[in-house]
């Protein structure tokens, strides 16, 4: 490792000079920030009033291009949709969630119930749970299998 003091022909504190190259006053234009962003203010200013410009416009003109509904129709609740009509919208006599939940109590109670179906034959009906019960005790019946036909 070379321990010399490097000869910088120079006097200390002064800045080197040389014909090709040359330093930089400063990194940044201030100027040249600010018109930028002055530029983009009124830019977005210009295109806000142009889109208000744009919407007036439109709802004008849907305004003015919207046809009146019937005379037959004119002065009747909102016209409803023919039957069968969704559950929720308005005009509906039922409400959908209340159908909902009385469909899961029919179900469940369904799914619960204990009684004979047909009494000679022997054909009960019994709650899911304890007909699972018994199916993984015993496991289902076995089917023998059809006999395969023989091709010709």
């Amino acid at each position: 490792m070379n321990t010399e003091i490097h000869k910088t022909g120079h006097a200390a504190g002064q800045l080197p000079k040389h014909d090709d190259v040359s330093f930089e006053s400063s990194d940044v234009q201030t100027k040249s920030i600010l018109a930028y962003l002055v530029f983009l203010a009124i830019a977005v200013i210009a295109t806000f009033a142009i889109c208000v410009y744009i919407f007036r416009y439109a709802t004008n003109f849907a305004a003015q291009t919207d046809t009146p509904p019937p005379p037959v129709h004119q002065g009747i609740a909102p016209t409803m949709p023919p039957e069968p009509r969704l559950q929720g919208i308005l005009g509906h006599e039922t409400d959908a969630q209340q159908d909902r939940r009385n469909k899961l109590k029919e179900d469940t109670e369904a799914n619960e119930k204990l009684g004979w179906i047909d009494e000679k034959a022997g054909i009960a009906q019994i709650p899911v749970k304890n007909a699972m019960k018994i199916i993984a005790e015993k496991g289902l019946p076995v089917v023998a299998a059809p006999p395969a036909e023989k091709k010709k």
